[in-house]
């Protein structure tokens, strides 16, 4: 789970973190890329640095150049609070991730003036309409680089108030989280064996396409394979397959290529083991070939879920559709990314 947290100065997106760093969120800030940056330059870290530094930032790398530093250090085990988020660019490039939620953390403008106040921050405005100007500076700019923080906000998925009690605030978060986890995107089982291909396919040792099958029964892994080179024979990665070690284009010379497709040793590998695969679903990389069609069907597969379409696979398409066997894609934007 990402959250990621927006909102004008004052509104308590600090308290958020700390509520949810106690209950192990790993927490990260846009703002502490730009720290590292003035460090780095060796400048005084204030708000008009930060704020000037992150305009330049985003002017010289993009709109969405803080978050994309951030979004390459998220682990994927592990559950995130991201504050800082001031431009729309950023929401878009953690939105990259199913599992980011934007959250924007709202108070009346005179209790967030209070607030600044009591905390009491060397460069804080000391005065109402000096509270004001500010506000009103951050929130938009003709400069798509710079903070935009209205923007921003409108593109939040939920809106938190805090205008009350600290307790009744932190009953909010709490519902928040239990809410939040309850909609949790949890991959569906398609994406999940597809996601499970996509690692298989690594292992492949063919030097022109990696592909990997992965055969399913009862919601079970009975067999993998990956395309490459026969048991016992060089790997095409070493020079075992004259085809791909020429570079052969695609669809020629195919009568010369030593290497087994992923599908086929799928089957054969279950063949091997004794593994029976008669109702099983084949999950596959690419849409399989006219040889490996006539094998899924023989050997009484009744599905193919794959996600790519092969160059040469329309005669094998409507071969498996005259069989009876389910032929379904699952495209790249609903798949697992991993």
């Amino acid at each position: 789970m990402i959250i990621g947290l927006t909102g004008k100065n004052g509104g308590g997106k600090g308290e958020v973190v700390k509520f949810l760093q106690e209950r192990g969120f790993q927490a990260l800030s846009l703002s502490d890329v730009i720290r590292e940056e003035a460090t780095r330059a060796g400048k005084p870290v204030t708000r008009e640095t930060l704020v000037e530094l992150g305009n330049r930032l985003r002017k010289e790398g993009g709109a969405g150049v803080l978050a994309e530093r951030i979004f390459s250090r998220l682990d994927p085990e592990k559950n995130y609070v991201i504050d800082s988020i001031r431009n729309p660019a950023e929401v878009l490039v953690l939105r990259r991730r199913r599992d980011f939620c934007l959250i924007h953390i709202q108070a009346p403008q005179r209790l967030r003036f209070e607030r600044l106040n009591q905390r009491a921050r060397e460069n804080d405005p000391r005065t109402f309409e000096a509270f004001l100007a500010l506000e009103a500076k951050e929130a938009a700019s003709a400069d798509s680089n710079n903070q935009q923080l209205n923007q921003t906000i409108s593109l939040a998925n939920l809106t938190l108030e805090n205008g009350g009690p600290l307790r009744d605030f932190h009953e909010k978060i709490k519902r928040l989280l239990l809410d939040l986890s309850k909609k949790e995107l949890r991959p569906d089982w398609d994406d999940y064996f597809l996601g499970i291909a996509k690692m298989v396919a690594l292992r492949s040792n063919c030097i022109k396409r990696k592909v990997a099958a992965v055969l399913v029964k009862e919601r079970r892994i009975i067999s993998t394979g990956y395309n490459g080179t026969p048991r016992g024979v060089k790997n095409c990665s070493e020079g075992g397959c004259p085809r791909c070690n020429n570079m052969a284009a695609s669809g020629k010379d195919l009568d010369e290529c030593l290497c087994s497709h992923a599908e086929e040793n799928a089957i054969t590998q279950s063949a091997y083991h004794g593994v029976n695969i008669k109702e099983a679903t084949l999950y596959t990389t690419f849409s399989p070939c006219l040889i490996c069609t006539k094998m899924i069907i023989n050997s009484g597969i009744r599905e193919v879920v794959y996600s790519v379409d092969y160059d040469l696979g329309d005669r094998a398409r409507q071969l498996l559709e005259e069989a009876g066997v389910l032929l379904r894609q699952i495209v790249a934007s609903q798949s697992l990314h991993i």
